[in-house]
């Protein structure tokens, strides 16, 4: 009975002015949304343009409070006045990681980008010779190829003159960055705000779902909730172990093997290892190309590193470290990937596999609880019904039984 007044609301008709009116309005502005799309995206693009800077502010505060955590347990011994400091804690050693990132990125970045421009001409000569070399030796036909190379100081040109004309989109780019400041300000602030009331803020969500749906439906949304956030922390903190230790793996094999650019070459398959399946090759092919120009035999040592690299972690380290905190198929994986990419990009590709694997585990519970009302199972089959628990004996009835018994034999026995 209680269940039914909680959907009343769900199959309510219309009785009174006020509701009418409601459904007047609503079906005006369904009306006029569909006859103005166009004004009704830019509004819609224009709320997604001021509430970015929070939506940053939520990731950043997602992500450091896998470290907040840890350090609040563990070393703080969960006291709350000290929370303030864990969440400095987190925002110090995120700093240390990215400054130690870009400072071990960007100088091989430039290195690499001046060497690759100051020796262009010798690393033309060295493919042309290897392109001969095939040519001659297996009978390849490897003229475009040849010819492309000898025409190498035209598109020198030519890649000159489109930066040049590009010169003031860049320029327009930078300033852009520089007015974001406030919104990267904005990001920070929040996110600071956020973990230092995570409780206080969770409560409050809690409690406005509470009372905006009826108990089963909120227990629900909480719920999937739980579920979505278990997923996310455990691909995306196991994603982060793994794809560290892939980019110091890289970096140990590169300088023992004597491939240049170890460290470039590391932290950019660390940080594409992220992209599941794809994302060591997505990173590779930068570096293969890199390499190829500047020592085509390293390139080739460098190719059959990265498949074994990829074998290692896609057998060994990365079954240890996900664990089963995704719950999906190798073919479900590849479906995310697939989809998430074509919608959003490489954040679709990255942030595709959590999702579905919430959705993956939301329909699975969905379809036991259907069959669990049809009372039938996987196969189709009726399920047995449960034998009703038999109540057990009261003590006293314990051990009057065998002296009724015990008394009642002999005169069994008589008769």
């Amino acid at each position: 009975m209680n269940e039914q007044n909680d959907h009343i609301w769900m199959h309510k008709k219309p009785e009174t002015v006020f509701d009418w009116l409601a459904i007047i309005a609503i079906s005006i502005a369904l009306y006029l949304m569909l006859g103005h799309l166009n004004v009704f995206a830019g509004g819609i693009a224009k709320f997604l343009d001021v509430v970015a800077p929070f939506a940053s502010g939520i990731v950043i505060a997602y992500v450091l409070d896998c470290i907040v955590r840890p350090v609040q347990r563990y070393v703080m011994k969960e006291n709350p006045k000290l929370r303030w400091l864990s969440i400095l804690i987190a925002y110090i050693v995120a700093a240390l990681i990215i400054t130690l990132l870009v400072s071990m990125v960007v100088p091989q970045v430039v290195s690499s980008i001046t060497m690759l421009f100051t020796n262009l001409p010798l690393y033309i000569s060295n493919v042309q010779n290897l392109l001969d070399m095939l040519q001659n030796r297996y009978g390849l036909d490897l003229s475009r190829a040849t010819e492309m190379l000898d025409n190498y100081e035209s598109m020198m040109n030519s890649l000159t003159e489109v930066l040049k004309s590009s010169a003031p989109q860049i320029m327009a780019y930078v300033s852009g960055v520089a007015s974001n400041v406030v919104d990267i300000f904005t990001a920070l602030a929040s996110s600071v705000y956020m973990l230092a009331e995570k409780d206080k803020l969770l409560r409050q969500l809690r409690t406005m779902v509470h009372a905006f749906f009826p108990p089963y439906i909120a227990d629900t949304v909480l719920e999937t909730c739980s579920f979505a956030n278990n997923n996310f922390e455990g691909f995306f903190g196991g994603k982060i172990i793994d794809s560290a230790i892939i980019g110091v793996l890289t970096f140990g094999c590169c300088n023992i093997f004597g491939i240049e650019f170890a460290p470039l070459i590391a932290v950019v398959v660390g940080i594409t290892n992220i992209i599941p399946v794809f994302g060591p090759f997505i990173g590779a092919i930068p570096c293969l190309l890199i390499l190829v120009f500047v020592n085509p035999f390293d390139a080739l040592k460098f190719l059959i590193l990265i498949i074994a690299i990829q074998q290692v972690d896609g057998n060994i380290i990365g079954p240890k470290i996900l664990g089963k905190s995704i719950g999906v198929s190798a073919l479900w994986v590849l479906v995310a990937i697939v989809i998430g990419g074509d919608l959003l990009g490489v954040v679709g590709m990255v942030v595709g596999v959590p999702t579905f694997a919430t959705f993956y585990g939301l329909l699975r519970q969905f379809t036991a609880w259907c069959l669990e009302r049809r009372g039938i199972d996987a196969e189709g089959n009726p399920r047995a019904k449960q034998a009703e628990p038999v109540q057990p004996l009261d003590e006293n009835q314990n051990q009057a039984q065998p002296r009724n018994e015990t008394e009642n034999q002999p005169a069994a026995v008589q008769h």
